[in-house]
């Protein structure tokens, strides 16, 4: 069956995760900017959250363009991939309006892992289906930050409670590690070797 199903499911999910984010946000009391200090942490914790739903968003658009089909457990790794994300509004809140507290921090931490595993599933179970000479599985490589970036949420997780805006700032060195473009899947997908652009 073809992509496009799952692939609309998906970005519903993602919407509506971000809307969900944005109705949370505590409306600040007061009308000076000093009103704005008290919801700092949950803002700082919404714009992180909307970055990486962004990053999740923008790869998981461009490995489906680089996919020719999808079967049974593509599709129950994809859902597999959802239900992480979909525990992000529920970590971020709790992170957020508890000032980076070590518990709720790991456990954004812990989330933020799943959702990785969870992604490289689902590109493993792509290139199991159409194999190691597949669009997907060149564009991947050896997918070096696919793979650090477990490592690093393992340390931020373990940092928590050591020394929460340690952990916050690992989890922003991977974000911010995975906003650099990564055109490996646009140019696959626009120049494939031995065959012709989509």
């Amino acid at each position: 069956m073809s992509t496009e199903r799952m692939e609309a499911f998906s970005d519903g999910v993602i919407a509506i995760l971000i809307t969900v984010m944005v109705l949370e946000l505590p409306t600040p009391h007061g009308t000076t900017w000093a009103a704005l200090h008290e919801a700092l942490p949950v803002l700082l914790t919404y714009v992180l959250s909307f970055v990486y739903l962004g990053i999740y968003w923008n790869n998981h658009h461009h490995m489906l363009k680089a996919t020719d089909r999808v079967n049974g457990l593509i599709l129950w790794a994809n859902l597999h991939l959802l239900f992480w994300l979909s525990l992000i509004p529920f970590t971020t809140a709790w992170m957020g309006e508890n000032h980076f507290a070590a518990v709720p921090s790991a456990a954004y931490g812990i989330v933020l892992l799943a959702s990785a595993l969870a992604y490289y599933a689902l590109q493993r179970a792509i290139v199991r289906d159409q194999g190691d000479g597949s669009l997907v599985a060149l564009a991947v490589g050896r997918d070096l930050k696919g793979k650090l970036s477990p490592l690093l949420y393992a340390i931020g997780i373990a940092l928590s409670f050591v020394a929460d805006w340690l952990a916050v700032a690992v989890y922003a060195g991977v974000a911010l590690m995975w906003l650099i473009p990564d055109r490996r899947l646009e140019r696959t997908i626009t120049h494939p070797p031995g065959g012709s652009a989509r």
